[in-house]
């Protein structure tokens, strides 16, 4: 298998990084900058574009787009970053596996049809016929929730990993790979997912792959210092963050938010309505429930990290992740 190492690098990074972190924005400086990507539409930007996380949090927020949840990593670690909205399980896994002292502190978003893995359509290859997939070139962005779910996917078919040819790339340039057909199959999500579906077809559904046990899910992740250091200020932005995630989840918001949202992450209304609809906003007490934050999302992430060990992406996992989960300032925001 021709794995990518930039993986393995952007783990060994991170490692270095965490010995020499800088001190911590937060309140103290009046500006916090928050990650988040384009072609991912979420009720949280509405509250953005409205000024409303500036306003109940008292400080301006500054907000920086990634293509990948790996970057997001990055950008904490560097500490450009203090909040990451909407990073996939995988890339905080591998970071936190690799010694950077994240915490999750809130559950973002599930989405299980809008996070998948594209056969390019020249090949004809469905469920039945997966195994001609060996020997094929895939771009895959390497430390994602779409790696970790390409990963479970060619286990269920029995296509030995040794057989492809691993690319690392982020879904907007795997997208314009499958198009030229320079990749037989390549994995994302958002908008880059839509535009592989133009070029091909999935082996699973998002119904299948939760069967399977391939959840789908984002989290809000920031440094465990921030975390400790701005618990007030932390509870202020998931607050605004679940009054946005109620107001969508009413279902009488639609066409209020769709416009500005649509605006501001880059797309057309009609996707945006689209791509939401396969989205699911989990409320403040689900999210503190066995089923996430109580207890589920530890589980998970530990399963993801020993896959990620088997497959040679990170080198050992934690024996628990119950560290990396702060459900504090989510209580807190519940309370205000």
């Amino acid at each position: 298998m021709i794995l990518a190492s930039r993986l393995m690098g952007t783990v060994a990074a991170l490692t270095m990084l965490t010995g020499a972190l800088p001190a911590t924005a937060g309140s103290e400086s009046g500006e916090i900058t928050v990650g988040y990507f384009l072609e991912w539409p979420m009720p949280f930007q509405y509250a953005k574009e409205q000024g409303t996380y500036d306003k109940e949090m008292g400080v301006k927020v500054s907000w920086v787009s990634f293509a990948t949840g790996t970057a997001m990593s990055a950008a904490m670690a560097s500490g450009d970053v203090q909040i990451s909205v909407s990073q996939g399980v995988p890339p905080f896994v591998v970071a936190v596996s690799a010694g950077q002292d994240l915490q999750i502190v809130d559950v973002a978003v599930s989405y299980a049809d809008n996070d998948n893995c594209v056969v390019h359509a020249s090949h004809e290859i469905d469920q039945s016929s997966a195994g001609e997939l060996a020997g094929k070139k895939v771009a895959v962005p390497l430390g994602t929730a779409a790696h970790y779910g390409f990963l479970k996917q060619m286990t269920h078919f029995g296509v030995d990993l040794g057989s492809l040819t691993i690319v690392d790339m982020a879904p907007p340039e795997g997208a314009a790979a499958l198009a030229q057909a320079s990749v037989d199959m390549a994995c994302g999500w958002g908008g880059s997912l839509r535009r592989m579906k133009e070029h091909g077809n999935v082996l699973l559904t998002g119904a299948e792959k939760e069967a399977l046990g391939i959840l789908v899910f984002d989290v809000t992740s920031a440094p465990a210092a921030f975390v400790a250091e701005e618990g007030d200020l932390l509870a202020k932005f998931l607050k605004v963050t679940a009054d946005a995630n109620e107001m969508w989840n009413s279902g009488s918001h639609a066409a209020e938010m769709i416009p500005v949202i649509a605006k501001d992450a880059g797309m057309d209304e009609d996707a945006t309505a689209e791509t939401m609809a396969t989205f699911i906003f989990p409320g403040v007490a689900d999210q503190l429930s066995d089923k996430w934050l109580g207890g589920g999302s530890q589980t998970f992430m530990k399963g993801v990290a020993d896959v990620f060990v088997e497959a040679g992406s990170i080198d050992a996992a934690l024996g628990s992740y119950d560290n990396a989960v702060n459900t504090g300032p989510l209580k807190a925001a519940s309370e205000m």
